[in-house]
């Protein structure tokens, strides 16, 4: 019974939502359904706020390894939480409601913690991620077999292109065989392979996400429920 309401409940609300598509009379139903989504996806962030304080609150008390990062992941939590719940900074254009702004708006104080220190760290983040990720395409782009030396020339191909020297090397080439340049290379490898790559992907992910809500809708899949489901 534990799992079979809910089952239930997820094979109905993913019916109506799949027959909301091609009923015109069930696109309410739709609507009705997404009201509840969203009224239970708000319930669900507060309970995940909850659980993220409490599993970071007993590190702490604790004095686990790595508690120090869980203390300063709760004081960024409650200084994000504060700020924005009332508002901290907020320019309204009715003074008599100054509660009335944008917690967004430009100015307050979740703004400036976003702009100044949010946006650098995440900028810091993703620089340090470059080093890695040109460690990993060294060592990834070495001609050992048939595979990885396609993979080692588009991208050489692709890179050069991206620069002044790939247009400078290829610059006497005429214009009728302007394909044969490393920008032309590059637009018949990103507009055709590429393209052709990425519609692939995108049907077998489909066809996969197809098969995984026949699955969910049919009962046949109940590991959404937990330990309970199985």
């Amino acid at each position: 019974m534990k799992s079979t309401i809910p089952w239930l409940i997820a094979a109905v609300t993913g019916c109506v939502m799949i027959g909301a598509y091609f009923v015109p009379y069930a696109q309410s139903w739709r609507d009705e359904a997404g009201i509840w989504f969203e009224i239970l996806a708000a319930i669900a962030f507060v309970l995940g706020g909850v659980n993220l304080f409490a599993q970071h609150l007993q590190k702490i008390s604790a004095r686990r390894a790595g508690w120090g990062y869980s203390a300063v992941t709760l004081v960024s939590f409650l200084t994000m939480f504060i700020v924005g719940v009332l508002k901290v900074g907020v320019n309204s254009d009715r003074p008599d409601y100054p509660w009335s702004g944008s917690y967004q708006s430009e100015g307050s104080a979740l703004w400036w913690l976003f702009e100044y220190i949010y946006t650098p760290l995440q900028a810091t983040m993703f620089a340090l991620l470059a080093f890695y990720v040109a460690s990993a395409a060294f060592r990834a782009f070495r001609a050992k077999n048939t595979e990885s030396t396609l993979l080692l020339v588009t991208a050489f191909i692709v890179l050069l292109a991206q620069t002044y020297a790939g247009t400078w090397l290829t610059a006497a080439v005429p214009d009728e065989y302007s394909a044969l340049t490393f920008p032309g290379l590059k637009a018949i490898v990103l507009g055709v392979f590429n393209t052709a790559g990425q519609r692939a992907i995108m049907i077998g992910i489909a066809l996969g996400v197809a098969a995984t809500s026949l699955k969910i809708l049919l009962g046949v899949d109940r590991s959404y429920l937990g330990s309970d489901g199985d």
